[in-house]
């Protein structure tokens, strides 16, 4: 993990979820076998999704050592990794996508999704990027810039997104102490404090106190 303070922190998002989209990524993870070229599971084959995922990063990391991955791939990559509904398992497709195109490349992505998606895509980003940590310093050190982008395009999607998956997600990697911030964004740190303190949710009013308390 990348000592950079505006490197991922390492909490791992959270509660279950409480929008199902397993019959999209179903579908993704369908295309990506076609698309690199792997084997599909047997329809009837226990453990489905694990099984084509894990397909699909041996086929991703046997490209990535013979030499340049298909851009091609790239996107249906990202789509399957911000749908992934398990936060221990999205790992298995960022690692690869990372490794295969660059850290820049895949944290634009997100961002993108981050910025643009729907709340469940902001909550697929945000479990995914905890899996972003991973790559070289020198990396993380040359993509600084995004990892600051994401603090603050993340705090204003907790903000004005009224969702508890996008919530519960965002708000373990959100640095919730006004110094993180620049002086314009004070109040939406407040804000976000205040919506997660007042929550009829559990674990928003739970992990709010962990964030507000570090240092």
């Amino acid at each position: 993990m990348a000592s950079s303070d505006d490197a991922p922190r390492v909490f791992q998002p959270l509660p279950g979820r409480t929008v199902d989209r397993s019959a999209a990524y179903h579908a993704l993870l369908r295309e990506l076998l076609s698309l690199v070229g792997a084997e599909a599971p047997a329809d009837d084959e226990p453990r489905w999704q694990d099984r084509a995922r894990l397909a699909v990063r041996k086929a991703v990391k046997a490209r990535t050592v013979q030499g340049p991955v298909p851009e091609e791939w790239f996107e249906p990559m990202m789509r399957a990794t911000v749908h992934e509904p398990d936060p221990s398992f999205v790992g298995h497709l960022v690692v690869p996508a990372v490794a295969a195109w660059g850290l820049r490349p895949v944290l634009l992505a997100l961002l993108d999704h981050l910025d643009n998606g729907t709340p469940a895509d902001v909550a697929g980003v945000a479990r995914a990027w905890y899996h972003t940590g991973g790559a070289p310093e020198a990396e993380h050190e040359a993509s600084r810039d995004l990892y600051r982008r994401y603090q603050h395009t993340a705090l204003r999607r907790f903000v004005t997104l009224d969702d508890l998956d996008a919530r519960r997600c965002l708000l373990p990697g959100l640095r919730l102490q006004h110094r993180s911030f620049p002086p314009d964004m004070h109040e939406l740190v407040d804000q976000a404090v205040h919506l997660a303190r007042t929550s009829d949710d559990d674990y928003l009013r739970h992990r709010v106190e962990i964030q507000t308390r570090l240092t």
